[in-house]
């Protein structure tokens, strides 16, 4: 098998090739005094025997989805923490997507003050965002990760083969985040992304490594989100605010689908304040509707959508914070827009319908 290639962020490095192997030599090198692993409904099936030659002390199986990210679902994962009798030198390995990411290193890091945890990322959207840069939580009255922390784990496992369990609209999902990567900080990204094609079909080693090193460099320059990082955000504004809302709606939508419709309704706000010209409005505007379609949203519920905006951690005092695009290839973090301008925007992705 071929070697993992290592990626250093910060204090760990993200091992980007063969997951089996490179969880091996790990564990040979670190032997922690208990292995646990923690999956959901779908990871225990797909994903689980890939690794199944791994030595393990149990499995930790939680419900799959977003709306299980939350306060009662982490009591059970502690619950079964000490159940086990884990220490603060046994490791929790968290095989899965963002859920089971956040919350898994959530737990963790809780956990008699912090045992070690490392990540397995098994969706598109985890191996290239939300696995990397140390940011963990659960979603908390309603509102996505307001109950978190910062702590990274002892290191990232990427390993595509996971891509090939996912179905089209997990990956589709996913395939948001590479586009905000290259929107914001890499314009030959954003080109490789338009070109890819049947998402199906996609040979994901290098686009995965480029969009990685987008967010290794991110993270690496701001770790705890006081400037820089802040540019991650683009299209989250929005895109969290409609996610949170369609979460209880009878149409709720993946967190990849909510950002591009975030992404599209940034776009517009840019636009507005001169920073991109119409020409590029059009073109992310076009590519994101022909790759997501264009779910209508109801102008009853703007009010609602701002409402979750307003208690975005990013914001300062009343204002809401946006990250906007200065050029394709480039973001700038920190800027305002007032409601009538973000109910503006949503009009502009529902006219691209």
């Amino acid at each position: 098998m071929t070697k993992s290639k290592e990626i250093p962020v910060q204090d760990y490095n993200i091992y980007l090739g063969d997951s089996q192997s490179a969880i091996a030599s790990f564990l040979d090198r670190n032997r922690p005094s208990k292995i646990v692993v923690l999956v959901d409904d779908n990871t225990s099936v797909h994903c689980l025997p890939i690794i199944k030659e791994i030595a393990t002390d149990g499995v930790i199986t939680i419900p799959a989805g977003e709306k299980f990210k939350n306060l009662e679902v982490a009591q059970s994962i502690w619950d079964q923490l000490f159940t086990l009798k884990l220490d603060r030198n046994s490791l929790l390995i968290n095989l899965g997507g963002g859920v089971i990411g956040d919350m898994g290193g959530f737990c963790a890091s809780t956990y008699m003050r912090g045992m070690r945890f490392v990540q397995v990322p098994t969706t598109l959207l985890s191996q290239v965002d939300a696995s990397i840069g140390g940011k963990l939580g659960i979603d908390y009255h309603g509102l996505k990760n307001s109950v978190g922390l910062f702590k990274n784990p002892e290191a990232v496992f990427v390993d595509t083969v996971y891509l090939d369990t996912l179905p089209y609209v997990e990956l589709r999902s996913g395939f948001a985040e590479i586009i905000k990567h290259g929107l914001i900080a890499d314009e030959d990204l954003w080109k490789d992304a338009q070109a890819c094609g049947d998402l199906k079909s996609v040979s994901w080693q290098k686009i995965v490594e480029d969009s990685i090193l987008v967010k290794k460099d991110v993270v690496d320059s701001d770790p705890f989100e006081r400037g820089r990082r802040k540019i991650l955000n683009f299209g989250h504004t929005i895109g969290h605010g409609v996610e949170s809302v369609m979460l209880e709606s009878a149409h709720p939508l993946l967190h990849g689908e909510a950002v591009a419709i975030g992404m599209i309704a940034e776009s517009y706000i840019s636009n507005q304040k001169k920073m991109i010209s119409d020409q590029d409005l059009k073109a992310i505007g076009n590519y994101l509707i022909g790759l997501y379609g264009s779910p209508s949203l109801q102008e009853g519920l703007y009010d609602d959508f701002i409402v979750k905006m307003r208690h975005d951690k990013k914001n300062r005092g009343d204002e809401i914070n946006f990250t906007l695009l200065e050029s394709i290839g480039k973001a700038r973090e920190n800027c305002q827009a007032d409601a009538q301008l973000i109910k503006e925007s949503i009009n502009y992705y529902n006219s691209l319908s």
